[in-house]
C-alpha cells in the first residue's frame, strides 16, 4: 500500500498539450500561437465543467515561459522555469478563484501584482477561474488593466457560463470554446488509467462510467475511483451498475419488445421490477425516453454516429430499431415527454407512468393486427361494395342476348320513381332475352340540376355498378363516409356552447364574449352566426375557433357545423370584467352592513 493516495483526477491531470483529452483542435491552435509568437494579452476559456479549461491555462502558462520548448510546441519539463511550475513554486503564475474573491478589493490587489515584472522568465500569467462570479463593480475595476496590461502580463479567464460575462470583457479577449468530451475519448483515457493502475475493467463497465460522467473527464475519473474502490481492482458491468445506481438498458430493450407485441401485462411487470430495485419513476421514464431516442438515431446509417457507445451495444440498438417504424418514435417520445412534464403535478405518479406504458403498448399493436403487405388504399378497395338486393329473381341470359346493346335510361327520368309491380317472369325466347340490370340506388334530387347527357349518364351508371371499383375512383363516397351528419337542434348547440365556457375558465376574455354573443341560426340548419361587438373580440374568437369548432362538432355529432364571426354595426353593451376589489366595492354600495362586517372581523384585500 502506498504512503499517500492521490485521486486519479489529480494524478492523471494532463501536464502537456499532447495529454489533454478531447480537445485536439484547440490545443493545436494554442501550440501554433506559441510557436509563432502571436500571443494575445487576454484569453477566455469557456465550456462545461471538467473538460480541461484550467488545465490548459496552466499548460499554456508553463509553455510560454519554457526556456527550451520542443519542436512540437511542448514544454521541456527540464528547465528551471518548468521545474518551478511542476513543483508549484513558480512566481510567474498567479491563480485567483473569482468564486470566493469577487470583490473590488480583490481586483485591486490583482492590479497591484500586475505592476511587478517577472524575476525569471518572460511572462507573468494571471489565471482567473470562474470569472463570471465577479461582481459588476469588480468587472468595471478590471476593465482598464485588462485592456492595456504591461507587455509581460497575460490574463487567462476561465468560466462555465460565458453568457454571464459582461460584453466589455468579452470584447477584450480571445475566446476559446471547449467542447464536451465524447464517450469514446473518455473510455480510451480510462483504459489507459487501468493499465497504469493494474486494474481489470470490462469495456461495457467503462462505457457506463463514461456515460455517467456526461462529457466531463474529471467526473469520469472520480466515478472510476469510486467503482474501483468497491470492486477491489476488477470492475465488471454489473458492479458499475450497482455502484452508480444506473438502470440496465436490458430493461429498456425488454420494454420495447413488449411495445412491439402490445403486451401490457408484461410491460407493467417490468416497471414493477424496476420500482422494486429502488429506481425513481421519473428517472425511469427519462431513461426510457433516452433509449427511444437512441433507437431512433440507430435506425439510419446517417445518424448512427450520434450514438455515444461501443460498437457491440450500438449493433444491438440497430437490430431493435429495424423492427420499428419511424412514426412510432415520434409518438412514443411525445408520450414520454408529456409524462415527464406532468410527473410533478400528478397525484398518483405510479398510475401516470403505467398509463404511459399502456399507451406505448397500443402504438404498435393495432398496426400489427392488420395485413402489413397491403397498403391502406388497397385494403379499402378490397372491401366489397354494398349492393341492393334485386326485387325479382334474375333471368337467365343467353349468349345472343349478351352481345345485344344494353338500353340506356334517359337522365331526365326521375331518380326516385318507385319501380312498377311486375308479374312473375316467364321464360323468354332466347332471341328476345333482355339483359338483367341491377337497380340503381335512390338518389336525392338536386334543385336546379341540369340534365346529364346520355353518354355521361351511361358512363356514370356503369362506374357505380362495377363491384370491384377502387377507392381512388370514388373519393367523394370515401370522404363522406367519414363525416358525421347527425341532425341537431339549436338547444343542443347552446348546451354545448355553455359547456365549452364552463370547461375553459382560464380564457376569461373568450368566455365573456361567448356569454353574451350566443350563436344564431343562419342560412341553413347547420349554419350559425356569432355577432360580437368589436374587431378585437372577433380576433380573439378566431384564434380559438379551431378548438371551439372541434368541441362543438364532437358535442352535436355533426362535422358540417359552420360558424361565422361577424362584428355588429350597432355597439353592444358588453359586461365589464370586475376585479376582486371592484366586486367588494359594489357589495359595499348595495349592502352598507358589509362594511361593518369587514371591520368587525378585520378583513380586507391584500
Amino acid at each position: 500500500m502506498s504512503d499517500k493516495y492521490i485521486v486519479s483526477a489529480r494524478k492523471y491531470r494532463p501536464s502537456t498539450f499532447r495529454s489533454v483529452v478531447g480537445q485536439p483542435s484547440l490545443t493545436h491552435t494554442l501550440k501554433t500561437a506559441i510557436a509563432s509568437g502571436r500571443l494575445a494579452h487576454a484569453y477566455l476559456f469557456c465550456g462545461p465543467r471538467g473538460v480541461g479549461k484550467t488545465t490548459c491555462a496552466r499548460i499554456f502558462a508553463k509553455t510560454i515561459n519554457c526556456e527550451h520548448p520542443t519542436p512540437e510546441g511542448e514544454a521541456c519539463n527540464e528547465c528551471p522555469s518548468c521545474r518551478a511550475f511542476n513543483e508549484q513554486r513558480s512566481y510567474n503564475i498567479n491563480e485567483l478563484d473569482a468564486a470566493s474573491n469577487n470583490s473590488v478589493d480583490n481586483i485591486r490587489d490583482l492590479t497591484e501584482q500586475v505592476r511587478i515584472p517577472p524575476q525569471t522568465g518572460r511572462y507573468r500569467v494571471f489565471i482567473i477561474d470562474e470569472v463570471h462570479m465577479l461582481s459588476q463593480a469588480a468587472f468595471n475595476a478590471f476593465l482598464k488593466t485588462l485592456e492595456e496590461p504591461p507587455e509581460y502580463a497575460i490574463f487567462i479567464l476561465a468560466t462555465t457560463e460565458k453568457q454571464k460575462v459582461i460584453p466589455t470583457i468579452l470584447s477584450r479577449c480571445q475566446i476559446y470554446d471547449f467542447a464536451r468530451i465524447t464517450v469514446p475519448d473518455i473510455v480510451q483515457q480510462l483504459q489507459y488509467v487501468c493499465e497504469q493502475e493494474n486494474i481489470e475493467a470490462e469495456p461495457a463497465a467503462l462505457n457506463v462510467i463514461a456515460q455517467k460522467a456526461d462529457g466531463a473527464m474529471r467526473d469520469a475519473l472520480s466515478i472510476f475511483d469510486q467503482v474501483a474502490a468497491s470492486t477491489e481492482g476488477h470492475i465488471t458491468y454489473q458492479s458499475a451498475l450497482d455502484n452508480l445506481n444506473v438502470l440496465d438498458y436490458d430493461y429498456y430493450f425488454r420494454l420495447v419488445e413488449t411495445f412491439l407485441t402490445g403486451n401490457v401485462n408484461e410491460a407493467l411487470l417490468i416497471y414493477k421490477e424496476i420500482r422494486d430495485k429502488g429506481f425513481d419513476s421519473q428517472f425511469f421514464i427519462n431513461g426510457l425516453a433516452q433509449h427511444l431516442r437512441d433507437l431512433m438515431v440507430a435506425s439510419t446509417p446517417q445518424t448512427r454516429k450520434l450514438l455515444e457507445m461501443n460498437d457491440e451495444v450500438a449493433q444491438r440498438y440497430g437490430e431493435q430499431s429495424a423492427k420499428l417504424a419511424p412514426g412510432f418514435y415520434y409518438r412514443a417520445l411525445d408520450l414520454c415527454n408529456s409524462c415527464d412534464l406532468n410527473y410533478r403535478n400528478a397525484s398518483s405518479k405510479q398510475l401516470l407512468v403505467e398509463l404511459t406504458l399502456i399507451k406505448l403498448c397500443q402504438l404498435v399493436a393495432p398496426v400489427a393486427q392488420q395485413p402489413a403487405a397491403q397498403p391502406p388504399m388497397q385494403r379499402i378497395a378490397a372491401q366489397p361494395v354494398p349492393q341492393q338486393r334485386p326485387t325479382t329473381p334474375p333471368t337467365p341470359i343467353s349468349p345472343a342476348a349478351k352481345a345485344a346493346p344494353q338500353p340506356v335510361r334517359q337522365a331526365s327520368q326521375p331518380a326516385q320513381q318507385a319501380p312498377q309491380p311486375q308479374q312473375p317472369p316467364t321464360p323468354p325466347h332466347p332471341a328476345q332475352a333482355a339483359p338483367a340490370m341491377p337497380p340503381r340506388p335512390a338518389a336525392t334530387p338536386m334543385t336546379g340540376a341540369k340534365p346529364m347527357p346520355r353518354a355521361a349518364a351511361s358512363e356514370a351508371r356503369i362506374m357505380v355498378n362495377v363491384p370491384n371499383a377502387t377507392a381512388a375512383q370514388q373519393p367523394t363516397a370515401a370522404s363522406n363516409a367519414q363525416q358525421r351528419t347527425q341532425p341537431f337542434s339549436a338547444e343542443q348547440l347552446l348546451e354545448a356552447w355553455q359547456n365549452y365556457i364552463e370547461q375553459h375558465p382560464q380564457e376569461r376574455a373568450l368566455a365573456t364574449t361567448m356569454t353574451y354573443a350566443t350563436p344564431k341560426p343562419g342560412d341553413h340548419a347547420e349554419h350559425y352566426i356569432m355577432t360580437v361587438g368589436s374587431p378585437a373580440e372577433q380576433k380573439n374568437v378566431e384564434e380559438h375557433k379551431i378548438s371551439l369548432m372541434k368541441f362543438l362538432c364532437d358535442a352535436v355529432h355533426n362535422d358540417r357545423l359552420a360558424l361565422d364571426i361577424k362584428v355588429s354595426d350597432v355597439p353592444i353593451d358588453t359586461p365589464k370584467i370586475l376585479s376582486p376589489r371592484e366586486v367588494v366595492e359594489q357589495i359595499k354600495q348595495h349592502n352598507p352592513n358589509f362594511t361593518q362586517f369587514l371591520k368587525d372581523f378585520d378583513l380586507g384585500l391584500a
